[in-house]
């Protein structure tokens, strides 16, 4: 199957991959076309931009959840969709889940995926010596790269460089100027989200109109289209006997979601009603949770007077309703928790303990995760993988899961009460599909009690 598509990759953090990123997929909105935008790894903020923002559906690519198959058809199941799809690399192109491995890397999806890359440079304070770095990139080893664009570099410059770059059997796409005007801003957890950007789309809009005038856009469409085709099919996933209705948190505070998540869910016989803890006053009718990360130490006040929703949600799950809560959904359940203001603030009270902030990033990474007890959420054995992200950390992490990181390092994490799996970790269902499966069996058993 035709799917035109490229990557937008770089040496390093901190290059401006989504600033550009950004821009060209204004710029290809503006232009009419359809647009699927895709982000290698674990991050959730990326995403989030390029959906809620620019309007394009953006999805994750991690090549250490999921195997070829899988990757493939969750790229394209929404790439088939669109009329272009551009791909935002994550980290150093090279860079993987170990020091010297590319495993889970842009460049390991570019690889599995046939995605023509262009190489983003940031030029900051030098001219010539990005041409070294641009030929140590083409030649460390055999690679999809054919095209370059300079960031932080002046027309002048350019127009000096790109015949050079040329000769090393790579296209030169164009420039970016320096647009401080125009950047990003940063959080602890990546980027601010999109709500939290003063007239972004304008800015976005405005950055588009600057690219039209510095890259080929042109060229970048052809490349698309120069990819292979790529065949794919849905993997194997069970479906529960019945059908059950989840409610998923979804608000400015539960907004790291994988929208695969939802989606495999639903193929297994889920319904999907989203509400928001900070609004709601209470749950929706429906048989189980998932209670996803976000941000809920910058929305701890208005949480905590949402009085009703907590009593709700600390009756159900006492009751017997399963839940799934992860991260900021985790932090959520604890006795109480410290706000962005550094104020305690009450939560649902299901999690004995407090969450405190605790100024640095805690226990970070990917890692795979199984039950340590037989009558747990899963019912017995089973892995499923996930990644870990936050400043914040509580006092009573739970021990009933045993987490094993890419490094060999393990730990215990996770309350699982059977009904009730609660943690820290963001968890990929893809990578299991049979977890899904086996939590909606648990909502089945408290639907039909």
């Amino acid at each position: 199957m035709s799917l035109p598509r490229f990557m937008i990759a770089a040496p390093a953090s901190g290059s401006g991959k989504t600033l550009v990123t950004c821009g060209i997929l204004q710029a290809l909105v503006n232009r009419g076309l359809k647009v699927a935008s895709f982000k290698c790894g674990p991050d959730y903020i990326d995403p989030m931009f390029h959906s809620r923002v620019i309007g394009a559906r953006s999805k994750n690519l991690d090549a250490y959840f999921v195997g070829d198959d899988t990757l493939r058809y969750l790229f394209g199941r929404t790439a088939e969709t669109c009329d272009i799809s551009v791909v935002e690399g994550v980290m150093g192109f090279y860079d993987g889940i170990g020091i010297l491995s590319s495993e889970a890397s842009s460049y390991d999806v570019s690889q599995r995926l046939d995605i023509p890359v262009i190489l983003l440079l940031n030029c900051r304070g030098a001219s010539m010596s990005v041409l070294p770095m641009l030929k140590g990139f083409l030649e460390f080893r055999e690679n999809n790269i054919r095209g370059v664009i300079f960031n932080n570099m002046s027309q002048r410059v350019y127009e000096t460089i790109a015949p050079a770059a040329r000769e090393m059997g790579v296209e030169p796409i164009g420039y970016v100027p320096k647009v401080s005007d125009l950047v990003l801003e940063s959080r602890h957890l990546g980027l601010v989200l999109p709500s939290e950007i003063d007239e972004l789309k304008d800015k976005l809009n405005r950055l588009a109109e600057v690219l039209e005038g510095t890259l080929d856009i042109d060229l970048l469409i052809k490349m698309a289209g120069s990819a292979p085709d790529l065949e794919y099919s849905a993997p194997e996933v069970r479906h529960i006997d019945g059908r059950v209705r989840i409610g998923l948190a979804a608000d400015e505070t539960f907004c790291f979601t994988y929208e695969d998540n939802v989606e495999l869910l639903e193929r297994c016989g889920a319904e999907i009603v989203r509400f928001s803890p900070m609004a709601d006053p209470e749950l929706p009718d429906v048989d189980g949770i998932v209670l996803s990360g976000g941000y809920p130490e910058l929305h701890s006040a208005e949480l905590e007077s949402n009085t009703s929703m907590l009593r709700d949600i600390r009756e159900k799950i006492a009751d017997g309703m399963p839940c799934i809560a992860e991260c900021g959904g985790f932090m959520y359940l604890h006795d109480r928790m410290e706000g962005s203001d550094g104020e305690m603030h009450a939560m649902c009270g299901v999690i004995p303990g407090e969450v405190r902030n605790t100024g640095k990033l805690t226990r970070f990474g990917y890692a795979e995760f199984s039950p340590l007890k037989e009558n747990g959420v899963t019912r017995g054995e089973i892995s499923v993988k996930g990644h870990e992200f936050h400043y914040w950390d509580s006092d009573n992490c739970g021990s009933d899961w045993r987490a094993v990181k890419a490094n060999g390092r393990e730990y215990d994490c996770m309350h699982d009460t059977g009904r009730m799996l609660a943690g820290y970790p963001h968890l990929y269902y893809y990578s299991n599909p049979e977890f899904a499966t086996r939590f909606l069996e648990r909502c089945l058993e408290y639907r039909n009690e």
